[in-house]
């Protein structure tokens, strides 16, 4: 019988990542379907940001495979991997704006730096980026210092997919905002998926913008995924590492380490 199964759009497998003597990956699990929007949830310094730092490329694993549409990006040489990664765009925490440029140049950034795209054409699409996160032309000259946070954000976002990549990563999209500026984030993340057919993979622990934005989520605890299933199943996984995590429990299987005075 031929498998009709979908190859994932990514593919993680047997992940292991440490700095010095602390493992933080340890033996990782994880898939993401083509189109899907994916969030990883889990604790401060549980690893989330190294994972997609892995996927990306940035750091490199000990052991275990990436892969990407099917092939194997683990090891990939230079020139290789500087093709793979135009399918990515990524949405950084602190959003990661030049201030050295206007708003419309660190939104165009990666079209002329990246793919040698001319000015005036990276101009345009910028502007159509900005429109498509609720900011018109006027912006687009402010210098980033000019802006809030929320703003930045949009910003951010709208570089995040100027180059229409297949895949976008989102790393704790909603951290510093206000409730009202979280929840215009994860819509305009919701209609980015949903409009340009984007694979999503975000990381949180804010659990308000994974009900929202995700169609599946995974629990990263120690150095591996502890659960995963659809968004709608997690007030019902019967995992008491998530039960714990998404109410906020201190009393529970998951221990923080607290310093006494």
């Amino acid at each position: 019988m031929t498998n009709t199964r979908p190859v994932p759009k990514i593919s993680v497998r047997g992940l292991r990542k440490s700095f010095g003597r602390k493992q933080v990956l340890d033996g990782l699990d994880i898939d993401c379907g083509s189109g899907e929007s994916l969030v990883v949830i889990g604790g401060s310094g549980t690893g989330k940001s190294v994972l997609v730092k892995c996927i990306l490329g940035l750091l490199h694993p000990e052991a275990g495979s990436i892969y990407i549409d099917g092939a194997e990006t683990v090891g990939l040489p230079h020139a290789a991997r500087e093709r793979m990664l135009q399918k990515f765009g990524m949405l950084f925490q602190g959003s990661a704006l030049f201030d050295s440029l206007n708003v419309w140049e660190n939104v165009a950034f990666g079209l002329v730096q990246g793919r040698g795209m001319e000015r005036a054409a990276a101009r345009d699409i910028a502007l159509a980026k900005l429109a498509a996160v609720g900011l018109g032309p006027e912006v687009s000259l402010l210098r980033t210092s000019e802006l809030s946070g929320g703003m930045q954000k949009r910003v951010a976002l709208a570089r995040a997919i100027a180059a229409e990549p297949e895949i976008v990563f989102f790393d704790e999209p909603t951290t510093g905002l206000d409730p009202i500026m979280a929840d215009v984030i994860n819509d305009l993340i919701v209609e980015c998926v949903r409009e340009v057919g984007t694979t999503a993979v975000s990381i949180t622990h804010d659990m308000v913008s994974a009900r929202k934005i995700a169609d599946r989520i995974a629990m990263l605890y120690q150095g591996r995924i502890v659960w995963h299933g659809p968004t709608a199943e997690i007030e019902h996984s019967g995992n008491p590492f998530v039960d714990q995590f998404i109410h906020g429990r201190a009393d529970g299987p998951i221990k923080m380490q607290v310093r006494a005075a």
